[in-house]
């Protein structure tokens, strides 16, 4: 069975798309379509119910795509064993990373570690945490630095590098900007803007609500912190941000009740080789300030 004609199953399962397929493997459409087709007669089924312009897994595709992973993913690792043979540090690494890591705790380690392994060649994708996890554990990159799970299942390991502080923090304008003491109930008044529904920071911050049993006003909600930050700084509503993330033009409120933080690092899976270059970018976390 060809590997590339798997891969390619795989992904476009994934984008449920053959053409976004196509640009993610850098292949034309004629080439997806022909990769499947021989796939598919290798298999004597049909893989994908196409309706329209939908794309949809038959149920020999279903049954298809754990398999297909776990092909791909062991021959990954025996490749990546092989390498690691030879004791060098090079080839290719696959990491993920959450924006606001990437932006504000990444650069000086990806400054070192290129500067110390010349030979490793970084693919580096930004996702939101909650993505990066599915990631690792189907085997699209070896190495993600997110937000960690408050809960962390095996396979995958979770190891903590930073302790990020998270303030509450509204516009200068804001009713509740001059204010010195302020409780988690004060903040219930107003509207708040959050972390999408499916995010880790999100569910850290609801956790301290419901443990005192309040329930903020969310009134909107994106993944990205800088969107936040903006929308914070212009009045719209409150929020929580990580203390790094804070200057002028957002003010911190002193909540005499409550504090707030998420751990910040990253997860491997547990049942596959890590790369030589995996294991060195991970020692170099390991030491990180």
């Amino acid at each position: 069975m060809d590997l590339a004609n798997l891969q390619t199953f795989i992904t476009i399962a994934e984008q449920q798309s053959f053409s976004l397929a196509g640009e993610r493997l850098h292949v034309t459409q004629p080439a997806i379509s022909k990769r499947i087709a021989s796939l598919e007669d290798q298999l004597g089924v049909r893989l994908f119910d196409r309706i329209g312009r939908e794309i949809r897994l038959t149920e020999a595709g279903q049954a298809l795509l754990p398999r297909a992973y776990r092909i791909v993913n062991e021959l990954e690792d025996a490749r990546r064993a092989l390498n690691n043979l030879h004791g060098t540090v090079s080839g290719n690494l696959s990491l993920a990373t959450s924006h606001h890591i990437g932006l504000r705790r990444l650069p000086p380690l990806l400054r070192a570690f290129t500067k110390q392994y010349p030979e490793v060649m970084l693919d580096i994708r930004f996702l939101d945490s909650e993505v990066a996890y599915t990631d690792i554990l189907h085997g699209r990159c070896e190495l993600a630095i997110i937000t960690l799970s408050p809960h962390c299942e095996a396979p995958l390991k979770a190891v903590k590098v930073w302790q990020d502080d998270l303030d509450f923090v509204v516009a200068l304008d804001h009713p509740l900007a001059q204010r010195k003491h302020i409780r988690l109930v004060d903040l219930c008044a107003y509207p708040a803007v959050f972390p999408g529904s499916h995010t880790f920071t999100r569910k850290i911050a609801l956790q301290l609500f419901d443990q005192a049993g309040l329930t903020p006003e969310i009134s909107m909600s994106t993944n990205y912190m800088e969107t936040i930050k903006m929308m914070v700084s212009i009045g719209l509503a409150w929020s929580v941000l990580p203390h790094s993330m804070l200057d002028e033009s957002v003010v911190r409120l002193p909540i005499s009740d409550a504090s707030l933080s998420r751990d910040l690092g990253y997860i491997v899976h547990t049942e596959r080789t890590l790369s030589n270059a995996a294991q060195a970018f991970m020692q170099m976390l390991n030491h990180a300030e």
